[in-house]
């Protein structure tokens, strides 16, 4: 029995890595890589402030890795995939217009108190 177990093992591994295997396939596994990639990137962020933060470029690793994982469902007709990556693609894209509109305000604000210390001083 373990040694029927181990063949179909083997050869489930097989058809996956090897039969099946084509350039979609290297594209889905590539969207995977960038997609993982945006978790490296905010585990960096955060060791350098020495707390957790979530730096822009995980917003737009996960949009480009979104993305290409969008396609890749789409490809392979798979809707769970589509389903999960169209919806989050959205919420990647707002937190980059949050982050936009934050870093704006605080713009203005910093302009704002400087032009206040200089007719002051």
């Amino acid at each position: 029995m373990l040694i029927r177990l181990a063949h179909d093992i083997g050869l489930y591994f097989y058809d996956v890595l090897v039969a099946r295997f084509d350039i979609w396939a290297a594209f889905g596994v590539l969207a995977q890589l960038v997609f993982g990639a945006r978790f490296i990137v905010q585990w960096i962020a955060s060791e350098k402030a020495e707390q957790s933060v979530i730096p822009v470029g995980f917003w737009f690793l996960s949009i480009g890795g979104g993305l290409m994982t969008l396609v890749y469902g789409f490809v392979r007709h798979d809707i769970v995939i589509i389903l999960g990556q169209a919806f989050s693609v959205f919420i990647y894209i707002r937190n980059l217009m949050l982050i936009a509109k934050h870093a704006k305000k605080n713009k203005k604000s910093t302009q704002a108190e400087a032009e206040l210390e200089a007719s002051a001083g």
